[in-house]
């Protein structure tokens, strides 16, 4: 590989030093040198954003908006937390001491029931269109922050299993360079087991690091003076894939994606599940000034069994949440990292035959803490039977709107789509929730 796909000078030596070993392994501990390196003395954007995608949709009756003595209620109790007169349920007794810095939304409703519409759209902020490709949240980020100018992406995703159909390119209109470094997709984060990849940089089974190298420089050499002789978006594109993939493969990677810094008392923290282990990961990213991480802790489609299942989702979500929040407190990085905790749409409060919750975007529970946050705080407000929103209804719009403005972000900024109309980052009819913006 030369300097046209590097983007910078690194020789053959870095480059098989960088790539002796495949990005494979059991656990986050084993992955060898051959991704990012830190993205030290670069420029922090104002906020940095930890996004923790509840795939499937949670039940807010079971977590955040709980209806003790109601037969929608289930059996799970409500216990109080640091703050007087938030309650949460009894297995989120870890992240109960840290609702001084979280804002629970409580009356969101939306309108999409489908998992796959009710995805995009609260992770692109607009209902999906055949004409239109939107880009979701993390890219959004990307194309504020600029190009990418270290060798750590704008945006990555951890366990993105599932949120990424083959219908829904994750930058939309705004092209492959704002889209994410996806991260572990063998599994949804929720379990021990599964290996932790990053998506096609490792060499071919039975290819060496220097047959790999000579390849790359023999593709060069074809390539080259077809792209010449036909300049425009398709080269370039072509070639900042390239350039891309060539910063992944720095020896220095291990600074960003190994833990064999970190002390192991502090992994036990986090949990040694999957997604314990991607939320580490996110806070060693936007220590090194990654602008959007997001972790996906699958599992929470609960038509069945919604009790036993909600609490196994919960131990590993409180375990984990609850030590990124102490981690972020510990290293200063609080008030500039905001975290969002959010799936699809919610579930019925009432409860199926089969001991389950249903599909329900009409009233439902996000959690948004940290950074441009003003914490401890309840906004809204759902019936004593959870069925429907009483106080201050929140839309798709008015929460990505507050995310925009809590990282430092205009949300009327406008991105020309691929139709040539122009896209706000947020709807332009959003009502931003002002009251926990810090």
């Amino acid at each position: 590989m030369t300097d046209r796909f590097f983007n910078a000078a690194v020789n053959r030596r870095a480059w098989l030093a960088g790539t002796s070993g495949a990005v494979v392994g059991s656990s986050l501990r084993s992955w060898m040198p051959a991704l990012a390196m830190a993205n030290e003395g670069q420029p922090r954007p104002k906020r940095s954003c930890i996004l923790l995608w509840m795939n499937g949709g949670p039940s807010q009756t079971d977590t955040f908006d709980m209806k003790p003595g109601h037969d929608n209620g289930g059996p799970f109790k409500a216990i109080e937390t640091k703050t007087p007169g938030i309650t949460v349920c009894e297995h989120l007794p870890g992240i109960a001491q840290w609702t001084n810095q979280l804002a629970v939304v409580r009356s969101m409703s939306t309108r999409e029931g489908d998992h796959s519409r009710a995805r995009d759209h609260l992770r692109t902020g607009y209902v999906p269109q055949a004409s239109i490709q939107f880009p979701v949240i993390g890219s959004l980020v990307s194309n504020e922050m600029g190009e990418q100018t270290g060798d750590l992406p704008n945006y990555v995703s951890i366990f993105s299993r599932g949120l990424f159909g083959p219908g829904m390119p994750p930058a939309g209109f705004l092209g492959p360079a704002h889209a994410p470094l996806l991260v572990g997709r063998d599994g949804e984060g929720r379990n021990d087991g599964g290996r932790l990849t990053v998506e096609n940089l490792a060499t071919a089974r039975g290819v060496t690091p220097d047959q790999a190298y000579e390849r790359l420089q023999l593709l060069e050499s074809i390539q080259k003076p077809f792209l010449d002789a036909r300049p425009g978006a398709a080269a370039e594109s072509h070639l900042s894939a390239y350039a891309k993939a060539a910063r992944l493969t720095s020896p220095a990677a291990a600074r960003a994606f190994s833990f064999d810094d970190e002390p192991a008392a502090l992994q036990e923290q986090y949990g040694r599940s999957q997604f314990g282990q991607g939320c580490l990961l996110a806070r060693r990213l936007v220590e090194r000034n990654v602008p959007f991480v997001e972790v996906s802790l699958g599992g929470w489609d609960t038509h069945e069994e919604n009790f036993p299942r909600v609490q196994d989702l919960c131990g590993v979500l409180d375990k984990a949440w609850s030590a990124l929040m102490q981690d972020l407190h510990n290293r200063g990085l609080v008030e500039s990292t905001l975290v969002v905790w959010m799936g699809e749409f919610g579930r019925t409060p009432t409860i199926n035959p089969r001991q389950g919750r249903d599909h329900y975007p009409k009233a439902w529970s996000v959690v948004l803490g940290g950074g441009g946050i003003r914490g401890g705080q309840v906004i809204g407000k759902t019936e004593a039977d959870g069925l429907t929103v009483n106080d201050r209804p929140v839309t798709t719009p008015d929460l990505l709107a507050t995310l925009f403005l809590a990282m430092g972000l205009d949300p009327r900024k406008q991105n020309i789509s691929n139709v040539a109309r122009p896209i706000r980052l947020a709807d332009p009819l959003a009502k931003p929730l002002h009251e926990i913006l810090a």
